[in-house]
């Protein structure tokens, strides 16, 4: 029998399947873990670590455990063998408590695609490969209910793309932009309309079978 190739999607609540109405989680054949599941087959098998308010590197003061790069590797030898790791960040690093910039972001997701490569270990096998996926843009947060913990995080995410893709580049990353697929609602801002997770789905799809 063919070996399965594994998958893990590290993300924030839009991989845990966050509804921009603030209702129920989305169900695994919504979100886009699943879709990706689906469009994959049998052959693969995808594992979905969303995080609502997870960020890249930073201590939360606030909510506490939110802290990406703490919880990045102790997840990547649970999950070993594991083929390929996603990596889609950044959106919570808007947030007015941090005060980081676009470049910022860049290189914190830098830091933990350096730490994925480096967590190989003499048991558990060697690291997986990496995927970075940048979030898309935020939509107008004048009506949001999370608009007051990200001001000014509208025109920081429109820089995001082109400065974590010139930094990917740089640094021989492998990266796909989300905002070519997926479009935040204008319910919140933040999250994605059902839809949006199938389209993100299916193009992750099709990137991840050129990788493996």
């Amino acid at each position: 029998m063919k070996k399965q190739k594994t998958v893990m999607c590290f993300g924030d609540s839009n991989t845990w399947g966050f509804p921009p109405d603030c209702g129920a989680r989305y169900d695994r054949q919504t979100r886009w873990p699943g879709v990706l599941q689906h469009k994959l087959g049998e052959g693969y098998y995808v594992i979905e670590e969303g995080l609502p308010g997870r960020n890249t590197v930073w201590d939360d003061p606030v909510e506490g455990g939110k802290n990406g790069l703490k919880q990045l590797v102790p997840l990547i030898h649970s999950h070993m063998p594991l083929d390929l790791l996603i990596i889609m960040l950044g959106t919570n690093d808007f947030k007015n408590r941090f005060s980081v910039s676009a470049l910022d972001i860049a290189w914190s997701i830098g830091r933990l695609v350096k730490t994925a490569r480096d967590s190989s270990h003499r048991i558990l096998g060697e690291a997986p490969e990496v995927l970075v996926i940048c979030p898309p843009p935020l939509a107008d947060m004048s009506q949001s209910p999370f608009k007051d913990i990200l001001i000014g995080a509208e025109e920081k995410s429109q820089q995001l793309a082109s400065t974590l893709g010139a930094f990917c580049e740089e640094n021989e990353i492998r990266m796909f932009n989300a905002g070519d697929v997926v479009q935040s609602s204008p319910v919140d801002g933040v999250h994605w309309e059902p839809e949006e997770h199938r389209k993100l789905g299916a193009a992750v799809s099709k990137v991840v079978r050129g990788i493996l």
